[in-house]
């Protein structure tokens, strides 16, 4: 292996389990949690964790892992060594962002904003995104009294 492979397996593995940690202390998510949250299985994120791969991760997985966690993939492409042109293109160009959202992120970083109520707004977000979907026409047979 070459010494330029070795670190970033060793920039990767570093960049991984901070988001673990982070996902621990900041969401009190386990392992199992994140890897339901990401679509990445626990034997792949432990792989990463050990630098334990014999050929670059899968940009999608890479992708789903750090949306998974908020985080910007850009990051973990930029352990990995990749460059810009090999970023898959939902990486590079986001959808547009609805207003509500920004202003929720911008609450998320501000520091004049307590700790309890990031928690709240990160709760509350994780339980839109992650509650089930009624199908179309439960919605729309409701019944009138009487």
């Amino acid at each position: 292996m070459t010494e330029t492979a070795n670190a970033r397996k060793i920039a990767f593995a570093t960049f991984v389990r901070r988001a673990l940690a982070d996902a621990r202390t900041m969401r009190a998510w386990s392992g199992t949690e994140v890897s339901r949250r990401t679509g990445v299985s626990r034997q792949t994120i432990n792989r990463w964790v050990r630098g334990d791969w014999a050929s670059d991760p899968e940009a999608e997985r890479v992708v789903a892992f750090c949306e998974g966690l908020g985080l910007n993939p850009a990051a973990a492409f930029t352990a990995l060594g990749w460059d810009r042109a090999t970023t898959p293109p939902a990486a590079t160009t986001p959808p547009p962002m609805d207003p509500d959202v920004e202003a929720l992120l911008r609450r998320l970083v501000d520091p004049n904003v307590s700790d309890a109520e990031k928690f709240h707004i990160r709760e509350t977000i994780r339980y839109l995104a992650y509650r089930p979907t009624f199908p179309v026409d439960i919605r729309n047979n409701t019944k009138e009294a009487g």
